[in-house]
């Protein structure tokens, strides 16, 4: 390893830095280059397959305002708005309900094929618990972010492939920039810029494991790693929901992929061990209610004996709608889907498809106000509601707004000392010699998560958690790294237990059970006392704070 001060360096500056180039980033970035700013675009992956989109999608959300009432704008609002979801209704309003249309025609016009009827009409469905058929269908659904990639490479948007962003830069309180390093060869980059918006993914599906036991088979983009919470707090950022904010769904039997929405919206039945159809006792909608209900529904009846296995069974479908659902939405969640069920022997007309509960992917938002900007000046959320179609829309509105933003003055330097400081915490892996693996500290922090953090908590493990997670982190100095890509391993490592420290503390305080996809054992009723709050957790002078606050 040669000395840091031969490190290859690059200084960038912009006016809005859009970090993540998942559909949230690309949404920011696009959103932020129409408002007329320079933008640079950054993440650790390749723009044509980052994020969770990079895997394909077959679902884009959009109330049409056809004129049903579950198809209107006020619909949309009352469903999403309130402290679980971490937006008020203005902000569903102003960031994602108002940008739909818009978003729709801008895809419709970069190629998505959004599937539709004879009459012209879109193709719709209903999913997850919402009252109406608000999702639309997408044929090739797994070329949606090459088409977006495609596009961004076309305009003026800046986009800077392979850099993992390890730390926010500020300047008089107020954000600045940030720094990191390009994960293939190791240049140190220092990016300055008018505005910052934090499009890193809110999951960290790598904080605990599925039937598999490998930490990248997952529903969810296994390459985000805590970096949107972590960042932001280490900034002085209040985060909200990280209490709450835990991603689980259904999975095929040791295949990692989405799909939950097809097999439920087509109108898949799930069956137990016992070959009961049982969702009705969870959900007045059954499998297409909420998807916290099916989970846990589904562990219920784990609990009490009938599974697994568990199937998910679509032999009763008409031939026509069988075919949509496993050859247009299957494939387009996740291109290999077929691939899995023809190595399985299924097929959907004539196998039932055996399931597992998926990994749980700890999350959590930034606490923003109704421009998308957080508590700490010139960081904006791009990660602001659910799914693909939340995900553009709100990252598009926050690149707007973070447009609008003024210069901060006076920028950092390579000589600044805490530029110095990171610089030498990012690349201290590559002079450890004999220390601990990656992937064997990851795994360390997974076999915690996994033990005290799964679907039934009590206040004992989870201070056991805290306690533990603790000692990992006395270890942290001793991760060793061999070559680049092994250094991004290890600063993902870094981020992914400070993730789960503040996961394991916000759940401690949450004493209650019904608001999120696990149960503590110890408080198994509602608490009145949290209604109409979401729990915001922050630092102040090194020290973390915490509060339950009103949603305003």
């Amino acid at each position: 390893m040669q000395d840091l001060e031969e490190i290859n360096v690059r200084v960038m500056e912009t006016d809005v830095l859009v970090l993540g180039a998942g559909a949230a980033g690309c949404g920011a970035a696009i959103g932020a280059q129409r408002a007329g700013a320079r933008v640079l675009l950054v993440d650790k992956g390749k723009l044509e397959s980052s994020g969770c989109v990079g895997g394909g999608n077959d679902h884009f959300m959009a109330n049409l305002n056809t004129g049903p009432e579950w198809d209107s704008d006020e619909k949309v609002i009352q469903f999403f708005k309130g402290p679980h979801n971490g937006v008020t209704g203005r902000m569903v309003e102003k960031g994602w309900v108002q940008v739909m249309p818009f978003m729709v025609r801008f895809l419709e016009e970069i190629g998505v094929d959004f599937i539709r009827n004879s009459d012209g009409s879109y193709v719709r469905s209903v999913g997850f618990g919402q009252p109406g058929a608000w999702w639309l269908n997408i044929r090739d659904g797994q070329f949606v972010k090459r088409l977006l990639a495609k596009k961004i490479r076309k305009t003026e948007i800046d986009v800077l492939d392979h850099v993992m962003i390890t730390k926010l830069l500020k300047n008089e309180g107020r954000i600045c920039g940030a720094v990191g390093f390009h994960v293939l060869d190791g240049t140190f980059y220092l990016l300055n810029a008018k505005a910052v918006v934090m499009a890193l993914g809110i999951c960290t599906p790598r904080a605990t494991t599925n039937s598999t036991r490998n930490p990248f088979n997952t529903w969810l983009y296994p390459y985000n790693t805590g970096s949107y919470c972590v960042l932001a707090y280490e900034a002085g950022a209040k985060l909200i929901n990280l209490d709450v904010e835990h991603s689980v769904t259904l999975l095929p039997k040791g295949y990692g992929a989405p799909g939950m929405n097809g097999l439920n919206s087509m109108g898949g039945h799930e069956l137990n061990a016992l070959g009961e159809r049982f969702m009705g006792k969870y959900d007045p909608m059954w499998e297409n209610g909420l998807r916290r209900n099916q989970v846990l529904g589904t562990y219920q009846e784990l609990l009490e004996g009938k599974g697994p296995p568990f199937y998910m069974d679509a032999r009763h479908l008409s031939e026509e709608d069988l075919d949509l659902l496993q050859n247009v939405l299957m494939v387009g969640d996740k291109e290999t889907y077929n691939d899995y069920l023809a190595q399985k022997g299924i097929a959907f007309a004539t196998h039932p498809l055996e399931v597992e509960i998926s990994e749980i992917a700890f999350g959590g938002k930034i606490l923003m106000d109704e421009n998308f900007e957080s508590s700490v000046k010139g960081l904006f959320s791009g990660c602001n509601f659910m799914a693909f179609s939340g995900a553009i829309c709100g990252g598009f509105s926050a690149g707007t707004e973070a447009a609008k933003g003024d210069s901060p003055g006076s920028q950092r330097t390579l000589k600044d000392e805490e530029v110095v400081r990171e610089k030498e915490t990012i690349f201290r892996p590559l002079r450890v010699r004999a220390g601990l693996k990656p992937r064997d500290f990851e795994n360390t922090i997974r076999q915690v998560m996994d033990y005290y953090m799964g679907f039934l908590k009590n206040e004992k493990g989870i201070e056991l958690a805290t306690e533990r997670l603790k000692w990992i982190e006395g270890y942290v100095k001793r991760i060793e790294a061999r070559d680049c890509r092994e250094l991004m391993r290890a600063n993902e490592a870094r981020h992914l237990l400070k993730q789960c420290q503040l996961t394991a503390r916000a759940v401690l305080e949450r004493r209650e059970t019904g608001r999120t996809t696990y149960r503590r054992s110890d408080y198994p009723e509602l608490n009145p006392e949290y209604n109409n709050k979401s729990l915001a957790l922050w630092q102040e002078a090194g020290e973390m704070r915490m509060a339950f606050e009103p949603l305003t």
